[in-house]
Protein backbone atom coordinates (compact mmCIF):
# COMPACT_ATOMS: atom_id res chain seq x y z
CA UNK A 1 0.00 0.00 0.00
CA UNK A 2 1.34 3.58 -0.99
CA UNK A 3 -0.18 6.58 0.21
CA UNK A 4 0.92 9.69 -1.32
CA UNK A 5 0.77 12.95 0.17
CA UNK A 6 1.71 16.25 -1.89
CA UNK A 7 0.04 19.14 0.33
CA UNK A 8 0.55 22.92 -1.18
CA UNK A 9 -1.01 25.93 0.72
CA UNK A 10 -2.89 27.89 -1.12
CA UNK A 11 -3.80 25.77 -3.98
CA UNK A 12 -0.09 26.58 -5.27
CA UNK A 13 1.86 24.37 -7.06
CA UNK A 14 4.66 22.74 -4.50
CA UNK A 15 8.06 22.22 -6.10
CA UNK A 16 9.37 19.09 -4.54
CA UNK A 17 13.11 19.17 -3.71
CA UNK A 18 13.14 15.75 -2.41
CA UNK A 19 10.71 12.37 -1.83
CA UNK A 20 10.22 11.43 1.73
CA UNK A 21 9.42 7.56 2.33
CA UNK A 22 7.92 6.71 5.38
CA UNK A 23 8.44 2.70 4.88
CA UNK A 24 6.13 0.95 7.63
CA UNK A 25 7.52 -3.00 7.57
CA UNK A 26 4.74 -4.92 9.75
CA UNK A 27 5.30 -9.04 9.85
CA UNK A 28 9.05 -9.55 8.84
CA UNK A 29 11.42 -11.97 9.87
CA UNK A 30 12.45 -11.48 13.44
CA UNK A 31 15.55 -13.22 12.70
CA UNK A 32 16.44 -10.74 10.40
CA UNK A 33 15.29 -7.84 12.03
CA UNK A 34 17.85 -8.37 14.95
CA UNK A 35 21.29 -9.56 12.93
CA UNK A 36 23.02 -6.23 12.93
CA UNK A 37 25.17 -7.55 10.04
CA UNK A 38 22.21 -8.37 8.04
CA UNK A 39 20.13 -5.10 9.12
CA UNK A 40 23.42 -3.18 7.86
CA UNK A 41 24.03 -4.88 4.35
CA UNK A 42 20.32 -4.48 3.77
CA UNK A 43 20.29 -0.53 4.02
CA UNK A 44 23.71 -0.28 2.31
CA UNK A 45 22.52 -2.32 -0.45
CA UNK A 46 19.20 -0.28 -1.02
CA UNK A 47 21.21 2.37 -1.10
CA UNK A 48 23.22 1.22 -4.16
CA UNK A 49 20.60 -0.26 -5.69
CA UNK A 50 18.53 2.93 -6.04
CA UNK A 51 21.82 4.09 -7.26
CA UNK A 52 22.55 6.51 -4.36
CA UNK A 53 25.99 7.81 -3.25
CA UNK A 54 27.01 6.68 0.05
CA UNK A 55 28.85 9.00 1.90
CA UNK A 56 29.09 7.46 5.62
CA UNK A 57 27.03 4.68 7.54
CA UNK A 58 26.07 4.42 11.01
CA UNK A 59 24.80 1.74 13.64
CA UNK A 60 23.85 0.66 17.21
CA UNK A 61 22.62 -2.49 17.96
CA UNK A 62 20.51 -2.11 21.33
CA UNK A 63 20.33 -4.80 24.32
CA UNK A 64 18.64 -7.01 24.79
CA UNK A 65 17.63 -6.31 20.27
CA UNK A 66 16.90 -3.61 18.30
CA UNK A 67 18.82 -1.87 15.65
CA UNK A 68 19.36 1.83 14.94
CA UNK A 69 21.08 2.65 11.69
CA UNK A 70 21.83 5.49 9.27
CA UNK A 71 23.58 5.22 5.70
CA UNK A 72 24.00 8.74 4.93
CA UNK A 73 24.04 9.56 1.60
CA UNK A 74 25.10 12.63 -1.21
CA UNK A 75 21.36 12.62 -2.06
CA UNK A 76 20.13 12.23 1.51
CA UNK A 77 19.90 9.51 3.63
CA UNK A 78 17.91 5.75 4.85
CA UNK A 79 17.56 5.23 8.16
CA UNK A 80 15.93 1.97 10.11
CA UNK A 81 14.70 1.50 13.72
CA UNK A 82 13.64 -2.28 14.30
CA UNK A 83 11.68 -3.68 16.80
CA UNK A 84 12.29 -7.39 16.05
CA UNK A 85 10.24 -8.57 19.21
CA UNK A 86 7.42 -7.30 17.44
CA UNK A 87 8.54 -7.98 13.86
CA UNK A 88 8.29 -4.26 12.44
CA UNK A 89 10.94 -2.16 11.17
CA UNK A 90 10.37 1.67 10.25
CA UNK A 91 12.27 2.81 7.88
CA UNK A 92 12.73 6.51 5.82
CA UNK A 93 14.18 6.76 2.81
CA UNK A 94 14.59 10.74 1.66
CA UNK A 95 16.03 12.11 -1.35
CA UNK A 96 16.84 14.96 -2.88
CA UNK A 97 16.69 15.50 -6.68
CA UNK A 98 15.66 13.16 -9.73
CA UNK A 99 17.74 11.17 -10.09
CA UNK A 100 17.68 8.81 -7.27
CA UNK A 101 14.43 6.14 -7.39
CA UNK A 102 13.42 5.65 -3.50
CA UNK A 103 10.94 3.29 -4.35
CA UNK A 104 13.68 0.98 -5.47
CA UNK A 105 15.15 1.04 -2.15
CA UNK A 106 11.74 0.62 -0.16
CA UNK A 107 11.51 -2.58 -3.00
CA UNK A 108 14.90 -3.93 -2.11
CA UNK A 109 14.18 -3.49 1.95
CA UNK A 110 10.54 -5.09 1.84
CA UNK A 111 12.02 -8.31 0.35
CA UNK A 112 15.05 -8.28 2.08
CA UNK A 113 13.22 -8.42 5.28
CA UNK A 114 10.69 -10.94 4.27
CA UNK A 115 8.06 -8.16 5.26
CA UNK A 116 4.87 -9.39 4.70
CA UNK A 117 2.89 -6.85 5.50
CA UNK A 118 4.29 -3.16 4.27
CA UNK A 119 2.83 -0.15 3.50
CA UNK A 120 4.49 3.31 2.56
CA UNK A 121 3.56 6.71 2.51
CA UNK A 122 5.30 9.30 0.19
CA UNK A 123 5.69 12.80 1.07
CA UNK A 124 6.82 15.11 -1.50
CA UNK A 125 8.99 18.04 0.11
CA UNK A 126 10.02 21.38 -0.97
CA UNK A 127 8.93 25.04 -0.93
CA UNK A 128 6.87 26.94 -3.14
CA UNK A 129 8.79 28.18 -6.05
CA UNK A 130 9.53 32.14 -6.10
CA UNK A 131 9.75 31.38 -10.01
CA UNK A 132 6.29 29.32 -10.62
CA UNK A 133 8.12 26.33 -12.26
CA UNK A 134 10.61 23.57 -10.66
CA UNK A 135 13.30 24.95 -8.47
CA UNK A 136 16.75 23.36 -9.70
CA UNK A 137 18.15 20.92 -7.33
CA UNK A 138 21.75 22.35 -6.89
CA UNK A 139 21.58 26.42 -7.05
CA UNK A 140 24.50 28.76 -7.86
CA UNK A 141 25.22 32.50 -6.84
CA UNK A 142 23.73 33.20 -10.90
CA UNK A 143 20.44 31.11 -10.50
CA UNK A 144 19.82 32.87 -7.33
CA UNK A 145 20.18 36.35 -8.30
CA UNK A 146 18.01 35.22 -11.67
CA UNK A 147 15.13 34.14 -8.55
Amino acid sequence: MVCRIHLAKGGKGLHALGTHLLVELRDCNPKILKDLSRVKNALVSAAKEAKATIVDISFHEFNPFGISGMVIIAESHLSIHTWPEYAYAAVDIFTCGDLIKPEVASSFLIKEFECKTPSIVEVKRGILSPIGKKLPHKVTDAVLAAI
